[in-house]
């Protein structure tokens, strides 16, 4: 009977015995001199082979010595038997391997060892080993005779060449095995070759030689690899692109549309209607907000349209008397004002719920047509005529522009301007005077001639055309000089005189369309307050506009001047 000294299990014969221990290698491997577990059988034995060199010939030796020394003896056959079976179960249970020569060549040259560090003592390891020395002391004692007695010299695991010491053994290993181990070869004489693109080392220039060829198909691959990417990324970036200009030019063209659009509301050519269309429109919101009887909106209603067909203007927001009401101020009181010049007699109009918004242009001509009408000179071209409504006013621009005066300019407001908010500036004005047979002239002021903005030579120029009449020096001079049309962005106004400080600074006196009737009425007072001139007076820090037009009045003209005019108008086309 045999006794597994690992278990303690018992067998009846030794092929049994090999099984079973077999059965525990294949369980758990344990390196019977480190304690290393956790590999594989092939992958224990190269460790022992070349971790535990010294230890594992030993091992061998002993073994050699052993089976010579007690298998010869027929009287100790059986101890002989068991003290074997001890010895090989000892070191196969650490699978201390009797082949070294299979290991090595079962051993691939990237085979990684797992090395795990034990901190257990395996206790129970060394109480069956102790235990098996005690019931066998004598073959304890033999074994310590051969390990003190007995040395091999050491043999090479991969090709079995022996050394005399482990040192040469060692050298032999790492020179001659390098390959194997995956060492580099320091002391070797054989030539090394640095591959220079990954720095592997090869021993062979050949095989350098097919190990840069691989890089180089590799990257040659890779480069073919990267023009298809780098192609595709170019098309894909010349078509983000092309999305990217076709998206701007869709904006750029959508804002340019509303832009056209905010222009055409903002200068009455949205074909939201005109004058009438407004007017009724804004009587209805003050009746549903209650400011208007229905009996007024009705009552005003008839009367626009009395006046729309007679063509004439309802005199509803002319003030009249300003002029002569200034000079009495003038002559009686502003005790800080040197001199005066003022225009010929003119009346004020102001917008009204029908040209609220865009009417200022009809508005200052309608203040200069009046002082016009009540100057004598220009009886024989103007014989005949009231002050016109603002949808008359459109009509009359109409047929000087039908009468060839102003191409471009009707081009511009597509030949149209009934039925329309289109603003008029100084040239529409123009055309429309000439075509009356007025003469008269426009001067720009285009950018500013003094400091902070301000347009010094505008307001001298408007001191020569009133002055240039004065003779003597009386405080207030009442000239025949008809009012002056006054334009700038967005806005036009009418001057009708001129005033200069007893500092000498000089200071317009203008009608504002946008000032309403119950503000101007306050200047017919008898008492009029320096307060109330403030909405006429108008500093040079007050007129800080870029540009600046004048449209002033000269006289009549004659047909052949009228014609003289027409016939220029069309050269400059």
């Amino acid at each position: 009977m045999l006794s597994c000294d690992i278990c303690g299990e018992t067998v009846t014969s030794e092929p049994d015995m090999k099984a079973h221990l077999i059965v525990h290698m294949e369980s758990e491997i344990i390196c019977p001199f480190c304690k290393l577990s956790g590999v594989n059988y092939d992958e224990m034995c190269f460790h022992i082979e070349t971790a535990h060199f010294e230890q594992n010939t030993l091992e061998r030796n002993f073994e050699r010595i052993n089976t010579v020394q007690y298998g010869t003896s027929d009287n100790k056959k059986d101890n002989t038997l068991q003290c074997g079976m001890e010895v090989n179960s000892s070191i196969l249970s650490g699978c201390a391997s009797n082949h070294p020569k299979n290991s090595a060549q079962n051993l691939t040259k990237d085979s990684t060892l797992k090395h795990e560090g034990f901190y257990s003592e395996n206790l129970t390891e060394s109480r069956k080993f102790l235990k098996s020395r005690e019931k066998q002391s004598s073959l304890t004692e033999i074994k310590g005779s051969v390990y003190e007695t007995t040395y091999s010299p050491p043999e090479c695991p991969f090709c079995g060449k022996i050394e005399e010491h482990s040192e040469d053994m060692e050298t032999h290993v790492k020179t001659k095995h390098a390959n194997l181990l995956d060492i580099p070869l320091e002391d070797c004489d054989q030539p090394l070759y640095d591959c220079p693109m990954c720095g592997l080392i090869c021993t062979n220039y050949h095989i350098l030689q097919e190990h840069v060829d691989l890089h180089l198909e590799e990257n040659s691959f890779q480069q073919g690899m990267d023009r298809v990417q780098c192609s595709g990324d170019l098309q894909l970036a010349h078509q983000l692109q092309q999305e990217e200009d076709r998206k701007r030019r869709s904006e750029g063209s959508r804002q340019e549309i509303e832009e056209f659009q905010k222009l055409q509301r903002q200068y009455g050519l949205d074909n939201s209607g005109g004058y009438k269309q407004q007017q009724l429109r804004n009587m209805e919101i003050e009746v549903n907000r209650g400011r208007m009887p229905p009996s007024e909106f009705h009552r005003r209603k008839a009367d626009m349209m009395e006046s729309l067909a007679l063509g004439f203007d309802d005199g509803k927001t002319k003030t009249s008397g300003i002029i002569e009401a200034l000079h009495r101020y003038y002559q009686n009181a502003a005790t800080d004002v040197r001199r005066v010049w003022l225009s010929s007699v003119v009346d004020h109009f102001h917008s009204s719920l029908g040209d609220k918004g865009w009417g200022c242009g009809y508005r200052n001509f309608q203040m200069l047509l009046s002082s016009l009408l009540q100057n004598d000179a220009y009886d024989d071209c103007l014989k005949g005529m009231s002050i016109p409504c603002i949808p008359k006013i459109q009509s009359m621009i109409e047929d000087a522009w039908k009468e060839g005066f102003d191409p471009q300019g009707a081009s511009q407001l597509n030949n149209r301007l009934q039925g329309t908010k289109a603003w008029i500036g100084a040239c529409e004005v123009y055309i429309l005077l000439t075509s009356l047979r007025v003469k008269c002239h426009i001067v720009d002021f285009h950018k500013s001639t003094g400091p902070l903005g301000t347009h010094p030579r505008l307001f001298e120029w408007i001191l020569n055309y009133y002055s240039s009449e004065g003779e003597g020096s009386p405080k207030v001079v009442c000239t025949s000089k008809p009012p002056i049309y006054l334009q700038h962005q967005g806005h036009s106004r009418t001057v009708i005189g001129i005033e200069e400080k007893k500092n000498r600074t000089l200071c317009l006196l203008i009608f504002d369309p946008g000032c309403p009737s119950r503000e101007m009425q306050k200047l017919l007072k008898q008492d009029i307050e320096a307060s109330s001139l403030k909405q006429l007076r108008k500093s040079m820090g007050n007129l800080k506009h870029k540009q600046y037009q004048i449209l002033a009045v000269e006289g009549a003209l004659s047909l052949e001047e009228k014609l003289a005019k027409k016939l220029k108008t069309l050269k400059k086309i």
